[in-house]
């Protein structure tokens, strides 16, 4: 009886490791098909959407994500462990690589795929990336070096520091033919990674870049024709890659990556006059900004009648905007809708 009873002990045992083995040998497969998928996380909506349409026809080969979902712009975004995380463990990371997503070279650094591919578009485009403009009437940033480093700076010594102090304008996806520069650089990194498809990522490549540059032709039709050449933007100004493309003039409050949301009386001043001399019937501002500073300036101004109008930095897109089908072209054609009505 012994015997017996050790024998089917034996089996039912058999009969448990095998289902427990049976078991985890399916959350392996399933484990190990995810991870022959290609990992490809990107930090803003232009990179994630310009990758999406490469990758076309072909999406369940990749992990594709981006990190900034939640409408946090590039300036204020702030990476979780879990980014961290995912930066490190995939296969390309592409990112913006200015002051604002300094953050990503640690994270590079961290990263446990040790054949990690990275595009900076900022290193990519090096010979197109523009120093921060401060113009004429333009609020200028406070800095405050003593807190900073604890160290009091002498007056020569603070100019000193200024005169150093470069500061380059982040936001070089506003620009239609930086986005076809940009484009054709990551459809050779994808094909890289994936060199049995070559054929669909160069296809896809030619009807996107075809949708690019038709869109750059109408900006310049809708410039040239024109009846004014000039914009006024009582808000921070990320747009000097798009209007220096088609030879637009702005004023602005700020510019592009300034973190000063108050502006002084100086500022809204100069800018009402602008209005008035300029004879401009909008002053604009960029998506989830408020418009109290354009408020100020209109009626500090002797164009009352002077409406607001919105246009898109494209840097703080929600998932929410993701799912409604926006994507980086239907945003550049809003902004050029936007051009149509303000320049003429």
């Amino acid at each position: 009886m012994k015997k017996v009873f050790l024998v089917v002990s034996l089996i039912a045992s058999m009969v448990v490791i095998g289902a427990c083995s049976k078991t985890d040998v399916t959350q392996n497969v399933s484990a190990s098909e995810d991870s022959k998928k290609i990992k490809i996380v990107t930090t803003i909506y232009p990179e994630y959407d310009w990758v999406s349409n490469i990758i076309k026809g072909n999406e369940e080969k990749f992990d594709l994500s981006i990190l900034m979902t939640s409408g946090v712009d590039l300036h204020n975004f702030q990476p979780t462990a879990k980014d961290i995380l995912d930066i490190g463990t995939a296969d390309l990371f592409i990112y913006v690589g200015g002051e604002s997503d300094k953050w990503a070279e640690g994270a590079i650094r961290q990263a446990v795929n040790k054949d990690l591919k990275t595009i900076n578009l900022m290193e990519l485009l090096r010979d197109k990336v523009k120093i921060e403009e401060l113009k004429e009437g333009m609020e200028e940033e406070e800095h405050h070096h003593d807190e900073e480093d604890g160290e009091e700076h002498h007056e020569g010594e603070e100019e000193e520091h200024h005169e150093e102090e470069i500061e380059y304008d982040e936001h070089v996806w506003l620009s239609l033919e930086n986005a076809i520069t940009v484009c054709s650089y990551l459809k050779s990194e994808i094909e890289a990674l994936d060199s049995d498809n070559a054929n669909v990522y160069e296809n896809n490549l030619t009807t996107y870049l075809e949708e690019l540059n038709k869109l750059n032709d109408e900006y310049k039709n809708v410039v040239s024709s024109a009846k004014r050449k000039v914009l006024l933007f009582g808000d921070r100004f990320p747009f000097r890659y798009m209007v220096d493309d088609y030879g637009i003039d702005y004023f602005a409050a700020f510019k592009g990556c300034a973190a000063e949301t108050e502006a002084s009386f100086k500022t809204i001043k100069f800018l009402a006059d602008k209005l008035g001399e300029e004879n401009l019937p909008y002053v604009m501002k960029i998506e989830r900004s408020e418009d109290k500073i354009a408020k100020a300036v209109i009626e500090n101004s002797n164009k009352k009648d002077a409406k607001i109008e919105t246009m898109y930095s494209i840097q703080a897109v929600s998932s929410d905007e993701m799912k409604k089908g926006e994507t980086y072209l239907s945003y550049m054609k809003k902004n050029l809708e936007v051009l149509k009505k303000v320049l003429n």
